[in-house]
């Protein structure tokens, strides 16, 4: 199995299906998945968005290059989010537990993704459509001239 982006393909399924599983991790370890006191509304929050990403990167999984915006969505946001928790954990000790669990696994998406995703940009729809329309129209003056002489 020799195709392109395969690891980056096996990467987002793992990634995937480790978001769909955040609710089971917050349940069996607190101390290192769920934030205390335990906030229902905020862990129901949290469980949403990754479980939408997580459905999202494994549908991409099956082309990662027709999905890159998607892939680097998630590498920058769990930058991000992973450094906001690292800055809570130093603010409250009481959540150290959490350097073992959820902050080291967000911190780990953007590691391997960013290792393993293309780099290269993508022509968007806009540029494509652009493009066609100045062939058209491109065509459309020669078919003119040829109609003039």
């Amino acid at each position: 199995m020799n195709e392109p982006h395969r690891y980056l393909r096996i990467a987002l399924v793992g990634v995937g299906i480790g978001f769909l599983l955040i609710y089971p991790l917050m349940k069996i370890w607190p101390s290192g998945w769920s934030w205390q006191p335990s906030q229902y509304e905020y862990e129901q929050m949290i469980v949403g968005i990754y479980a939408t990403l997580g459905v999202f990167l494994l549908w991409a999984s099956r082309k990662p290059e027709a999905h890159l915006s998607l892939i680097w969505f998630t590498i920058w946001s769990s930058v991000v989010h992973g450094l906001i928790m690292v800055g809570m954990v130093v603010i409250d000790p009481a959540e150290r537990g959490h350097l073992k669990g959820d902050v080291p696994a967000l911190l780990l998406v953007p590691i391997v993704l960013g290792f393993l995703a293309p780099r290269a940009v993508v022509p968007n729809r806009s540029e494509n459509s652009e493009a066609a329309t100045s062939r058209h129209a491109a065509s459309e003056t020669l078919a003119t001239k040829g109609l003039q002489k």
